[in-house]
């Protein structure tokens, strides 16, 4: 079973929320979901726990691309617009760096037409165990 697979099985959470990988390699990890009403908030628009694990898999996706188990650690995100229902959401996570122990990863969050909803950096543990496979 690829990566890919794997954590689309393995990451019962982000399953759960409607989110998927749907590309990765060692580049980069693409995960998207598209907001349903089960991911709005009171204001209506999409809640940021739905947009954070969407980008979360994105990172968990390309952090443990290796193989090698790979905690977040640090985490922000920056809401730039919101989400509706219906919205298509990607979520592409790119290496700013692939340190060993430290990986580091960018996500850019944009809907079906583009436009930007959230930007995420994360900074992961690498340990030199497996990725669980269960």
């Amino acid at each position: 079973m690829n990566i890919q697979e794997l954590l689309n099985v393995t990451d019962r959470f982000a399953a759960q929320a409607g989110c998927q990988i749907i590309a990765v390699d060692e580049h980069h990890a693409v995960a998207q979901m598209t907001v349903t009403a089960n991911h709005l908030n009171g204001g209506n628009v999409c809640q940021g726990g739905a947009l954070f694990t969407l980008a979360d898999l994105a990172i968990a996706a390309l952090m443990n691309y290796r193989g090698l188990l790979t905690f977040g650690i640090n985490n922000n995100i920056m809401f730039v617009s919101s989400a509706h229902e219906g919205d298509i959401l990607t979520a592409e996570a790119v290496h700013v760096s692939d340190h060993h122990k430290l990986p580091t990863v960018e996500v850019t969050v944009t809907n079906q037409d583009h436009k930007i909803i959230c930007h995420v950096t994360g900074i992961g543990y690498r340990k030199n165990v497996p990725l669980p496979t269960e």
